[in-house]
């Protein structure tokens, strides 16, 4: 039988990197000592009140269908939420909800993009995005940014990018997978391109509670982006509700309303029952953010100081999210060799950074989603193994 060249477009060494992951939850789900540390899903419970708001709502029969782009007061309340981080003037009519930001990624590559069209993407990148411009005909241009500046976009070599095809800059602030938050000067610039060229803009700001340091920046707050900025939202990281799948989009109303025409036919509305919880996690927004902000803190600061010290290792200091980008080049390994004889010597499982762009070759990508007892223990397995690797090295050299 004959497929689809959609699925051809689908498929790739991007979406291929979760092997390893696969493979530590089927050891954990089979008893063995695993520290799984290879995906972005936080290991405590989604807050009680949002659970129990969810649950009160099945009883109450929430269990029809809902309304397909969402419910009017979940969606007036992501708008509040979005006029109050950027002073954009947007209404519900501006957003629209989606299954999680991959979803609103797949969603908004459908609606703007066509056969022949390319799209500029600082890299590293998350790893579906390519999968998601592919599946629209159009084609993906990465745009490497510089490790040396701990992966802070280059402005230069994303404008030297710019073609007639160039149809939209897609990036995620902050970024998936180098923690990195987007500098205001950096935004401004981009805005310019954008502006000058006539591009969509797509912002990911799945992380945009969780930065540490540096202030989150929306660049639909900077003049003129408001009508060419779909901006990208989740609870999965800042609320513990990864398994929930909400997600949001937020954009022209006219781009909206396409959108809904497509999760008509994809999704047909998230239910309502997850809806009234979403809500409840939405009015107390601050809060709970606020809470998962100082724990992703906590965790970043313990694996930073007992990795950093490692030799062999060199890591980056994160300045947003769950993740930490480690540079294993040190240990003499591969990426892909480290992660599985990491995996297999020590039962800790890491992600090999390069497979979100060639730019995090000999990276990996670690998360912040045990609690801290058990992310010193996986530090203390990953620093027994650099150290075994460093000694079978010296072993095998001559002695002078």
């Amino acid at each position: 039988m004959k497929y689809s060249s959609l699925v051809e477009r689908l498929q790739g060494r991007r979406t291929s990197a979760w092997e390893i992951h696969r493979v530590a939850q089927q050891a954990a789900a089979e008893g063995e000592d695993v520290i799984v540390l290879s995906v972005g899903d936080p290991d405590f419970a989604t807050p009680a009140p949002i659970v129990e708001r969810a649950i009160d709502a099945l009883r109450s029969g929430d269990t029809h269908y809902s309304a397909v782009s969402g419910r009017e007061p979940l969606r007036a309340a992501i708008a509040g939420e979005h006029r109050r981080m950027t002073g954009c003037d947007v209404s519900a009519a501006n957003v629209i909800l989606t299954a999680g930001a991959q979803n609103g990624v797949f969603a908004t590559s459908l609606c703007l993009l066509e056969a022949g069209d390319e799209v500029i993407v600082p890299e590293p990148m998350y790893l579906t995005y390519e999968a998601c411009i592919r599946a629209a005909g159009a084609t993906l241009v990465p745009v490497p940014v510089d490790p040396a500046r701990a992966f802070h976009v280059d402005c230069d070599a994303l404008e030297a990018a710019i073609t007639c095809r160039t149809r939209a800059i897609f990036f995620a602030t902050p970024c998936n997978p180098t923690g990195v938050v987007m500098q205001r000067a950096d935004l401004e610039r981009i805005a310019r391109l954008a502006c000058q060229h006539d591009l969509w803009v797509l912002s990911d700001e799945v992380y945009a509670e969780l930065t540490f340091e540096r202030d989150h920046v929306s660049i639909a707050s900077l003049p003129g982006m408001a009508e060419r900025t779909v901006t990208l939202g989740s609870l999965s990281k800042s609320h513990a509700m990864a398994g929930w799948r909400v997600g949001w989009a937020i954009g022209p109303a006219g781009l909206i309303e396409h959108m809904g025409r497509l999760a008509l036919a994809m999704l047909y509305g998230l239910p309502g029952f997850i809806q009234q919880a979403a809500l409840t996690a939405v009015q107390n927004q601050a809060a709970i953010a606020a809470e998962m902000r100082e724990i992703y803190r906590r965790r970043r600061d313990v694996v930073f100081e007992r990795l950093h010290r490692v030799r062999g290792l060199r890591c980056l200091l994160p300045e947003a999210g769950m993740f930490m980008m480690v540079d294993v080049s040190g240990t003499g390994l591969d990426t892909v060799d480290f992660t599985w004889q990491l995996f297999r010597a020590q039962r800790v499982s890491v992600l090999d950074a390069s497979a979100f762009g060639e730019t995090a070759n000999g990276f990996v990508r670690l998360g912040f989603v045990v609690d801290e007892t058990r992310l010193i223990e996986a530090c203390e397995r990953i620093a027994a193994f650099v150290e075994r690797l460093k000694g079978n090295e010296g072993a095998s050299s001559p002695t002078v």
